[in-house]
């Protein structure tokens, strides 16, 4: 019997937990939570690299996609608790309608694999909701309970922790906005809860047969509007509280469509929680709290605890996460989520051949494509007066983490495999370029697709102009730099 055909006929074991979507933002720090509580975790993505770049050791890692039945079974198979942490907000207009594809094919996946319990993490619900996006939280875990698997549902409201897509919008718009002209919503009213609480209740319920098969809300101590979590927001970081100006003619529709002019939160994620703050919430969690007995923190505490975690975080990173303090040159007004732009190219050059020409990127040899946009660029910093003019290297060919490369530093290095590097050059915000190096089919004849990216963590409204004024030229220079690269090492194997 093969190893494949042992694993899908593992019988459930009550102790190993699968993560589903623990690429997530739930899902990222939910996995240490676990494990630090000597749980056996099995972590599942739709793209396993974004898994194995978060360093988790002792945790088994597998790709699979709920809209592909068939990926389902292994990722389950020996699980006891399948937590489901997964939404389509991303995919735009048509995420309501994939979200229950998803539940529902979770959901027999589940029952074909033995698994114990479901649990799902969904959105408070008031009585009278219409945005989709409650409406698709709502009907998700319903379409779970469709299933003979019995599921324990957490309905929370906004989630205060770094990376928390309402939390990282109220951030954008307090730290680059002094005046606000906002919709009458600022004053509908919320009980937010701490990211710790919320993961311990997580945690766990699993382990509470009471909570099987049950509801519960989760909210926070305080029920507050959103005036008044900005208000706190901005004293937290030592700014003046924004004035805000709440008008009748700002719907928040209306409102979803300029967000993007204000924060990085990607947009179709950003529309879909602002479509929905028309609303009141409360939470009913007398139950949950019986269960789960945890001191609650309040907004400010919890706002206070963001900002602690992300300034004890790691000062250096090898590679770009996504929210990484380090990134964003631990400024906590910079945004946490990058906008960015990418282009990629394939070769029949061998990963090795390919390295060889990257490596030598910068100081004498350019960068491979339209030098001439590189030096303008570079002398613009100059005249503002940034180092972008410091050309050069401390060697031709070879690199090492800290290298100086013309404005750049390099932050990581995985020969034939990925080039890290910070920018450098003065501007509204943080941003890192990466190349990665991907072998095509098996041995050395496969070849190689190079991919560049750029990633940008703004400041505000001016660091989102800046990016948007450089969109155009990124798409160009970056498609024209891999392909260069790809020819060169063609030529050097040929």
């Amino acid at each position: 019997m093969s190893s494949e055909q042992q694993h899908r006929d593992e019988a459930p074991r009550p102790g190993l937990c699968l993560v589903f979507g623990a690429s997530g933002y739930i899902g990222s720090h939910l996995v240490p939570r676990l494990l630090a509580e000597g749980v056996a975790v099995r972590a599942c993505s739709r793209n396993r690299a974004s898994l194995e770049s978060r360093g988790w050791e002792g945790v088994e890692l597998v790709e699979a996609d709920a809209l592909e039945p068939a990926s389902l079974d292994q990722a389950l198979a020996g699980v006891g608790t399948a937590y489901y942490l997964v939404h389509s907000m991303s995919a735009g207009k048509d995420f309501g309608r994939i979200d229950l594809e998803a539940a529902a094919n979770f959901a027999a996946a589940v029952e074909r694999a033995g698994v114990a319990r479901i649990v799902y993490l969904g959105g408070l619900v008031p009585e009278e909701a219409a945005s989709e996006h409650i409406v698709s939280r709502r009907d998700t875990g319903e379409a779970l309970r469709r299933g003979r698997v019995p599921v324990t549902e957490l309905r929370a409201g906004i989630i205060v922790g770094p990376g928390s897509a309402a939390f990282e919008v109220m951030r954008d718009l307090v730290y680059h906005l002094p005046v606000m002209v906002t919709p009458r919503w600022v004053r509908a009213k919320s009980p937010p809860i701490a990211l710790d609480n919320l993961l311990t209740y997580l945690a766990r319920l699993p382990g509470i047969q009471e909570a099987e098969g049950r509801l519960f809300d989760a909210g926070g101590p305080e029920t507050l509007t959103y005036q008044a979590m900005m208000r706190i927001l901005a004293e937290e970081g030592g700014r003046r509280p924004p004035l805000i100006i709440p008008v009748p003619v700002l719907t928040p529709k209306l409102s979803s469509y300029w967000l993007r002019l204000i924060t990085a939160v990607p947009t179709s994620i950003a529309r879909a929680l602002i479509e929905g703050l028309k609303h009141d919430f409360s939470a009913d969690d007398a139950e949950l709290r019986r269960l789960v007995p945890q001191t609650l923190l309040t907004f400010r505490e919890s706002v206070a605890a963001v900002f602690a975690a992300e300034r004890a975080s790691e000062p250096v990173v090898a590679r770009w996460i996504e929210g990484a303090f380090a990134v964003r040159k631990q400024r906590i007004d910079y945004a946490y989520y990058a906008k960015r732009a990418s282009a990629s190219h394939e070769t029949s050059a061998s990963p090795t051949a390919v390295w060889s020409v990257l490596r030598e990127i910068g100081g004498e040899r350019g960068w491979f494509y339209m030098n001439g946009l590189w030096q303008l660029r570079e002398t613009l910093d100059w005249v503002a007066g940034g180092p972008g003019r410091q050309h050069g290297r401390r060697d031709p060919t070879e690199l090492r983490v800290g290298d100086r490369i013309d404005s750049w530093k390099v932050l990581g290095i995985e020969p034939e495999r990925r080039l890290s590097l910070a920018f450098g050059m003065r501007a509204p915000g943080a941003g890192m370029m990466e190349f990665d190096l991907k072998r095509l089919g098996d041995g050395d004849n496969g070849g190689t697709r190079l991919s560049m990216t750029a990633y940008w963590h703004p400041a505000g409204v001016w660091g989102l102009m800046y990016w948007y004024a450089f969109a155009p030229a990124h798409g160009v220079v970056f498609s024209g730099t891999v392909k260069e690269i790809c020819r060169l090492a063609e030529a050097r194997e040929g």
